[in-house]
């Protein structure tokens, strides 16, 4: 078993096949993901690892949570999610998961936070048939009509579709299947729709009710260190040459 990820939900879009056929696709982004602890069985009784996602404000960040972060030698993050994980599929502390942990193709279970729709009635919130339209009823055609019996047992059972507050929970889509990704941007793009709103933090797992993709990477998909050294000698580089011909046109200028 390896770890899921930590995605924020940019929202809706679609795709073409070769065919002109299109394929409607929810757009994720891993936004500088990272383990920030992990969780052995000698110290912890259990394995697993903790993510943390997205760069929070040192001023939105608490002192303890602070401490935390820099034991791990991690930037403060603004979602922290633990994965449970087996043994052999340890991440080591500081490592960045990239978009391609899942492949095309792969299906995976994707879970956050719903809409929240407020108090709504019986009609809305538990798909209720309402009572009849006729002038017989006075005024109360969305009601949910009677909760209980009689005297016995003179009361309303817990659980009873009622109206309430409806949405603002956690829901998980199963079986969404995997377009496309792109490591570079971190994009992950999955056939379907997602729970949550645009912005909203969501977690990606691999599917449980189906056979484990064996092109997935393991332990994970993670970002070479010496990529990121190169990456940062990239500006360096940049602004030697901006240099350079800034030089070159100001002898232009004086010739």
């Amino acid at each position: 078993m390896r770890t899921g990820v930590i995605a924020k939900k940019i929202g809706m879009s679609r795709i073409f096949n070769d065919d002109g056929r299109q394929i409607p696709v929810t757009v994720l982004l891993l936004d500088d993901l990272k383990v920030v602890a992990r969780k052995t069985m000698e110290k912890d009784g259990y394995t697993a690892v903790q993510l943390g996602s997205g760069l929070a404000k040192a001023k939105n960040v608490s002192k303890p949570m602070r401490s935390y972060f820099a034991a791990s030698k991690v930037e403060a993050k603004r979602v922290l999610k633990e994965f449970r994980v087996s043994s052999e599929n340890l991440i080591d502390v500081g490592s960045q998961i990239t978009a391609k942990h899942y492949v095309e193709g792969q299906f995976v279970d994707v879970s956050g936070v719903s809409i929240g729709k407020g108090f709504a009635g019986a009609m809305k919130r538990h798909n209720f048939g309402g009572l009849r339209a006729s002038h017989g009823v006075s005024i109360s055609h969305r009601s949910h009509g009677s909760t209980g019996q009689c005297q016995d047992p003179g009361r309303v059972f817990k659980g009873k579709k009622m109206a309430g507050h409806m949405g603002s929970r956690k829901v998980t889509t199963q079986n969404l299947e995997v377009v496309s990704t792109n490591e570079e941007t971190g994009l992950i793009l999955v056939r379907g729709a997602v729970p949550g709103a645009r912005g909203g933090w969501v977690t990606i797992s691999d599917a449980v009710k189906k056979p484990a993709n064996k092109d997935a990477p393991m332990p994970a998909s993670l970002k070479e260190k010496s990529s990121e050294s190169l990456d940062k000698k990239q500006p360096e580089v940049s602004s030697s040459m901006a240099e350079s011909s800034a030089s070159e046109k100001v002898k232009d200028d004086e010739s």
